[in-house]
């Protein structure tokens, strides 16, 4: 993976006042669905870290972690390469439990629910390796997202009953709107490992929203990408928190996270260093350091 690049102030603000491309895929997740108002400092809290640290035997991997979302932001978690961004991630997502501290959603504690609960609960995530099924198509890998909240019971599969037809009928609908939404659409029938690296990107967001999430996390999902594919990612991402969706977004491209989020924070070795607006990090001396390798009263 290649190193994170900060650019110049004056690139950073050519970019993040660049135009939404009128090219890219529009269309809401839901048609019910109401753009969001971008987050303020009084917003309601969706998600809160208090005090998260996580140890691996002697390691520390998160040490002290504190943060909060609000509901219908673009919140940016960034940081060098090991700084804990993943590992925060998997804490929040039920794979690792943190070794001590709390991490509540939409008031609830996490701690201790299984992967599947908090999928539930609202939290859908993609992964820096995209991590689909490469024999089913594009469609049928939405599908499984969908299935997240079906109710069918094993005896209404195995018999078919109605009430297991009707959920199948409403999860393709909604998988094929999802296709629509990425701008995929015309991928469906195809076999999810024929399709490009950017449209298996797109595939996993759509999987991931068709669990219907409050809040989705997106771990790197511009890695690999070229600068147009980065704009029509910097586009999707605000359509997706326009239809209510709160985003959290790991990313080393800075360029897009300054064009994109409306507060971000930073990591170092496992500690939070830095908290604020894009430009106030943008400038923040600690911020720098941690990228350049400099000293902090050097930066």
């Amino acid at each position: 993976m290649s190193e994170p690049h900060i650019e110049t102030p004056e690139e950073l603000d050519r970019f993040s006042s660049r135009p939404v491309d009128e090219a890219a895929p529009t269309g809401p997740v839901e048609e019910s669905a109401q753009p969001a108002p971008r987050a303020d400092r009084d917003g309601d809290v969706l998600l809160e870290l208090d005090n998260v640290t996580l140890r691996f035997g002697g390691v520390v991997a998160l040490n002290g972690i504190s943060f909060s979302l609000r509901k219908g932001e673009i919140f940016g978690l960034i940081g060098p390469n090991g700084a804990g961004k993943t590992t925060c991630f998997n804490a929040m997502t039920g794979v690792y439990r943190p070794t001590s501290g709390e991490i509540r959603f939409n008031g609830e504690s996490l701690i201790g629910k299984k992967k599947h609960e908090i999928t539930r609960s609202g939290i859908a995530r993609t992964f820096q390796n995209v991590r689909l099924f490469p024999e089913m198509t594009a469609l049928e890998n939405v599908m499984v997202g969908a299935d997240a909240h079906h109710k069918t019971s094993v005896i209404s599969a195995l018999f078919r009953l109605p009430r297991h037809w009707r959920e199948e009928r409403t999860g393709r609908e909604r998988s094929l709107e999802l296709l629509r939404f990425v701008g995929i659409e015309h991928r469906a029938g195809e076999v999810s490992r024929n399709l490009s690296y950017g449209e298996q990107r797109r595939l996993e967001i759509a999987r991931a929203l068709a669990t219907n999430p409050t809040l989705l996390c997106l771990d790197e999902p511009a890695a690999g990408f070229n600068p147009a594919e980065k704009v029509e990612l910097l586009n999707l991402i605000k359509k997706i928190r326009d239809t209510g969706v709160t985003v959290l977004l790991i990313e080393h491209d800075m360029r897009l996270v300054m064009g994109v989020t409306d507060r971000i924070v930073v990591l170092e070795f496992g500690k939070k260093i830095a908290e604020g607006t894009p430009a106030e990090v943008r400038d923040n001396p600690a911020v720098i350091a941690a990228y350049l390798g400099v000293p902090t009263d050097a930066a």
